[in-house]
């Protein structure tokens, strides 16, 4: 098994190739999951971020290749750096769909990230957070009144974009 960090940290290339090169081998091997998790754990900042973006282009594809992991990305949602949260609020999202119940947990976590200075991190809350609230019946209306508060404050387009797709997809 290829130790991830080791191939993070001795890249030379642009970051968008090695994004692509993780992804590649992952798509190649379903067990380099397992690494990418460790790797998460083991990483700095850069390379927890590296690692959550390799996770959110797997599991738009395939979301049942994380089965039970939820938790694991789900605490880094309110980690220091700005893209461990954007990123693990994406992989959240993607996952939302085939594990809705799981996914509800990171509620709190997201909700928080809806005031965050960086507008990527407001923007990736809200995709969750509208991912969430598309499937998990139980979590609509709660979720929708706490929405319909947020886009009262939230003043970048695109953030509020995507709250009222969700809303609409819904609904609302």
């Amino acid at each position: 098994m290829p130790d991830i960090l080791a191939e993070i940290r001795s890249w030379k290339g642009k970051p968008a190739a090695l994004n692509e090169r993780l992804v590649g081998m992952v798509a190649n091997d379903r067990s380099l999951v397992q690494a990418i998790f460790k790797a998460m754990d083991a990483g700095n900042d850069k390379e927890k971020g590296v690692c959550l973006e390799v996770l959110e282009a797997v599991t738009a594809k395939h979301p049942d290749w994380c089965a039970g992991r939820l938790p694991a990305v789900i605490k880094f949602i309110d980690h220091k750096a700005p893209r461990v949260k954007w990123e693990s609020s994406r992989v959240v999202a993607n996952l939302a769909p085939k594990y809705p119940q799981e996914a509800a947990k990171a509620i709190p976590m997201l909700l928080a990230n809806t005031s965050d200075k960086g507008t990527v991190v407001r923007w990736s809350a809200a995709f969750a957070l509208g991912e969430i609230m598309k499937h998990n019946e139980t979590e609509r209306k709660s979720l929708l009144a706490k929405i319909e508060v947020i886009l009262k404050k939230e003043q970048n387009n695109g953030v509020r974009n995507v709250y009222l797709k969700a809303m609409k997809t819904v609904g609302r």
